[in-house]
């Protein structure tokens, strides 16, 4: 590491540098030391204990941070913005080939979109965020050998009601005119768009619908943004395997933060990461505590969402100079809106018996509900035998409810659970032991759920996932290329993907 000396800091080098005099005196001396020159601190004498005064350090901070426990500055070569699964991932990587880094997280516990409540009032383990193992997904099942944890299959049964009757499966014939027609495509277009052109009759009403809210619902999509070709290439994937963790994914965050804190990471919570100041070769963070952290690079893992966030805005991570390519290619990525609800009700009711309402309609072995109700996706904790229902709102739907009260939104919930399962809201309500709303679009450290393809995310990824100058780098589930978009799968592939080519120096092409 080479710092520039400036003349006239000698004698104050010497002065705050106790019982150390002598020898750094003398090393200087060997050097040939004088104002003006530059010298490597790597070469210089060790010194032990060594406290700074409170003066102005003698030394400009390039590449340096004060780590205000032990009073002493630290090289950092990485700064990482955000402690979910890719900033995390990628600390792990980087710890471990040697890099000095710090993990900034504005939250005060790691996961981001990943949170696992363990001790809430619920009698077992439920997930606010990211819950569900969508495939045999490679890198998170070595990591969960690594870690010696468990995973298990979903199931049981899955129901449609619609217009408050139930369904069976979509007709077989319009879904295989579907795909065949999708596969015809020779440019992408939106899939509103496609089903108004190739299903606009009457008689495809159904299919339309079903396809629009497996948009909203599955991808948290708005269907007039969503990639048509993307969604076909979904839909015809071999991988129908989903898993679930027993004990939820914060067990596996932990880990990560556990092996990257072995290999000398620091972690800093509740630390809002509010400016990034660069130059090539230097990054400066500001953070809202007007704590200011230098390296020579920094890695910004935060959700798309906030990269889209306006100026001014709560959890708006700014940079000096402008990045106007970076913020164009991230406003061109779909980002879903998203709301969780998780209710734990005394007795399973959607069991045969649980309730003695006359006209309640039972739907044993629930795995998954799809509807057409206000909330319209619900799902259990199948295979266990919990009270535990899962409420999901996504897409467009959610995004007109981002600002509403959790009370209200509790309030739909219990409204939509009354007409699926024709029982009365007031018998809901007396069984209801404990309910949770999560409004990820109303977060400000995540402005949504996951991100989604749309006709343009391809280049725009591209652009996004390009360094800057070797200085500044990006990851993140919004930046994964390849069939497992919108997981956790992808955010740490994104953030092992970052940490190798920053590691390696493998620069690549340079945006901005």
């Amino acid at each position: 590491m080479e710092l520039r000396a400036y003349q006239g800091q000698r004698n104050h080098f010497i002065s705050v540098i106790s019982g150390q005099v002598k020898r750094v005196d003398n090393q200087l001396a060997s050097q040939n030391w004088h104002p003006g020159k530059i010298i490597n601190l790597s070469e210089m004498p060790s010194v032990p204990d060594a406290r700074l005064s409170g003066k102005e350090p003698i030394f400009r901070t390039d590449h340096f941070s004060l780590d205000t426990n032990k009073k002493r500055m630290t090289t950092l070569d990485v700064l990482i913005i955000g402690a979910g699964a890719a900033g995390l991932m990628a600390a792990r990587e980087l710890a471990k080939a040697g890099k000095k880094v710090i993990i900034l997280e504005a939250r005060d516990r790691i996961g981001g979109r990943i949170h696992t409540l363990e001790a809430a009032g619920f009698s077992v383990p439920v997930e606010t965020g990211a819950e569900f193992i969508h495939g045999d997904l490679p890198l998170t099942l070595q990591l969960l050998k690594e870690a010696g944890i468990s995973h298990r299959a979903i199931g049981g049964e899955t129901w449609r009601v619609e217009q408050g009757e139930r369904q069976g499966e979509p007709a077989s014939d319009d879904w295989s005119a579907l795909i065949a027609n999708l596969e015809k495509l020779d440019r992408d277009v939106p899939i509103a768009a496609f089903l108004d052109q190739h299903f606009g009759d009457d008689r495809y009403t159904s299919l339309r619908n079903s396809v629009r809210r497996y948009a909203e619902g599955y991808d948290a999509a708005d269907p007039g943004r969503a990639s048509a070709l993307a969604l076909l290439e979904e839909w015809t994937s071999d991988d129908d395997n989903q898993y679930r963790l027993p004990g939820g994914y914060g067990k596996l965050m932990d880990f990560l933060r556990e092996e990257s804190g072995a290999a000398g990471c620091r972690l800093r919570l509740s630390t809002v990461a509010e400016e990034i100041r660069w130059q090539p070769g230097r990054v400066e963070v500001v953070t809202n505590g007007r704590q200011r952290y230098v390296a020579r690079r920094a890695l910004v893992t935060v959700p798309l969402g906030v990269l889209q966030s306006e100026t001014g805005s709560r959890g708006h991570l700014g940079f000096t100079p402008a990045l106007p390519q970076k913020r164009a290619a991230a406003q061109a990525i779909g980002f879903g809106a998203a709301i969780k609800i998780l209710l734990e009700f005394k007795v399973a009711f959607w069991e045969d018996g649980a309730f003695q309402e006359p006209q309640v309609r039972p739907m044993p072995g629930l795995g998954f509900l799809l509807s057409d109700a206000p909330v319209p996706t619900w799902w259990t904790q199948w295979p266990e035998r919990t009270a535990v229902l899962t409420g999901w709102l996504a897409g467009p739907g959610a995004e007109k409810l981002r600002n509403t009260d959790e009370n209200e939104l509790l309030e739909k919930a219990l409204d939509s659970l009354a007409s699926l399962f024709c029982v009365r809201k007031a018998v809901l309500r007396d069984a209801l032991r404990i309910g949770k709303v999560i409004n990820w679009t109303a977060d400000p450290f995540a402005r949504g759920a996951y991100a989604y393809a749309t006709v343009e995310a391809k280049e725009a990824r591209k652009v996004l996932s390009q360094p800057v100058h070797d200085t500044l780098f990006f990851a993140g589930e919004a930046l994964y290329e390849g069939p497992a978009g919108g997981t956790v799968e992808a955010a740490l592939v994104s953030g092992r993907d970052a940490a190798k080519a920053i590691s390696s120096g493998e620069r690549g092409p340079s945006t901005e």
